[in-house]
């Protein structure tokens, strides 16, 4: 009966309650006084843990990220102009629930894309859907999909996507096409969803690199309207974690 009970939860994907239970059984002195809905329960609390660990690993997955970054290890050196209350607040993720938008700018290598990286993992993990992408290459998957006829279903995915991460926006002047797709985006995005805006140009840049002012006006009030700000600054971090190598390397040998 033990078997036969274990296989079903098991043909039924219930995992985690077939795993419970084997340690109920293994451990008959520790569980066998517990009343039965109790004993029940632990198989309950078991199948729902596990099914969460696995929707937190598949939404990482998905999302596509460009680094494997974390909160927990966020650099709040001061010159970075970055503050852990801020990032506490945002942690919280009631910008999410109220569909506000989030704008990374600073010089390159301030630690920008593993800023955004690690917000859109900690969503992940509270069970919102995210996806990374370059700017360049978004659009590119969105000219690609005109030509192949999914581009209605790419943009559906986008529109349902609780978190979009845009990175490297802003480095080339977009072309009519391009403003076009970008305009459907955030249409169906303002109001409903969160988008992160990862850039090296400062917010006033932006018209310019978006190369129309009508529709840069467009795109840019349903980004900017009720969003964060982070402008991070200071020296790249690739600069001085580069030295820190070194000094450890010269270290070792002397």
């Amino acid at each position: 009966m033990t078997v036969q009970t274990l296989n079903q939860l098991h043909e039924l994907r219930l995992s985690g309650m077939a795993t419970a239970l084997e340690t109920q059984l293994q451990q008959p002195g520790t569980y066998a006084e517990l009343p039965f809905l109790e004993r029940l329960g632990l198989l309950v609390t078991q199948e729902h843990l596990q099914r969460e660990n696995r929707k937190q690993t598949r939404l990482v997955r998905q999302a596509g990220f460009r680094l494997q970054a974390t909160l927990q290890e966020i650099d709040y050196q001061q010159h970075r102009n970055l503050k852990r209350a801020q990032i506490a607040q945002l942690s919280q993720g009631e910008w999410l629930t109220r569909a506000q938008n989030l704008l990374i700018t600073g010089p390159c290598g301030t630690g920008k894309t593993y800023l955004a990286c690690a917000l859109g993992r900690h969503a992940c993990h509270q069970g919102q859907s995210v996806r990374y992408f370059r700017t360049s290459r978004l659009l590119l998957e969105l000219t690609q999909a005109k030509a192949d006829g999914s581009y209605q279903k790419l943009l559906t995915q986008l529109a349902k996507t609780q978190l979009l991460i845009l990175d490297d926006w802003g480095l080339e002047v977009l072309k009519p096409g391009q403003r076009n797709d970008l305009m459907e985006i955030m249409d169906d995005r303002s109001g409903v969803t969160s988008t992160v805006l990862i850039s090296q140009l400062p917010t006033e840049q932006w018209y310019a690199a978006i190369g129309d002012n009508t529709l840069a006006d467009a795109i840019l009030d349903r980004l900017m309207h009720n969003s964060h700000r982070l402008e991070l600054k200071g020296e790249s971090m690739r600069k001085h974690t580069g030295e820190n190598i070194e000094r450890e390397h010269l270290g070792d040998n002397s």
